[in-house]
């Protein structure tokens, strides 16, 4: 099951606009791989949220952070 999530201010990715951004729920797997990382808190959660909608770490660093904060909340949800 995917969450859909709409952006406020579209990105790009390969010179396509990015309107929409479907996450997955996430697997232990997912959770362990970004934890073997040695990055920082957030940047594990950017990798993370990369993975779950299947979208290079670049997109996601375009995003603006109220998107981003939708995004979050998303994630958050998957693990409540």
């Amino acid at each position: 099951m995917k969450s859909m999530i709409t952006l406020n201010y579209p990105v790009e990715c390969d010179g396509l606009p990015i309107k929409d951004i479907a996450l997955r729920r996430p697997t232990v797997g997912d959770h362990l791989s970004v934890q073997k990382m040695t990055a920082s808190d957030a940047e594990k959660e950017i990798r993370l949220i990369a993975n779950l909608s299947e979208l290079p770490p670049e997109v996601i660093y375009q995003l603006d952070m109220k998107d981003y904060a939708a995004i979050q909340k998303v994630l958050g949800d998957f693990l409540s």
